[in-house]
């Protein structure tokens, strides 16, 4: 009985064993996935960053005309003007 005993705890002990590596293992790849995801989530961002430029070029380009990218960034900067006299009020 005692020699069962002793056994089944070897047994438990070494099924112990294997779920711990096998937690490890499922943490390590959990961190892995994590990082991953916030790279990509910076990725994601400089992306949308790249796109917004992007846009603004293409906005303030005229579509190639720059005496009409001129007017445009003048109007933008006289209405900017404009709102910091009233934030100034």
């Amino acid at each position: 009985m005692l020699e069962e005993i002793k056994t089944n705890i070897e047994k438990l002990i070494s099924l112990y064993e294997t779920e711990k590596q096998r937690a490890d293992a499922l943490q390590a790849e959990l961190d892995k996935s994590k990082a991953e995801a916030a790279a990509s989530k910076e990725r994601i961002a400089d992306l949308d960053g790249q796109i917004d430029n992007l846009k603004l070029q293409y906005a303030f380009s005229g579509a190639g005309d720059p005496a009409l990218a001129k007017e445009r960034i003048n109007k933008l900067i006289h209405e900017i003007d404009r709102c910091i006299k009233l934030l100034e009020k």
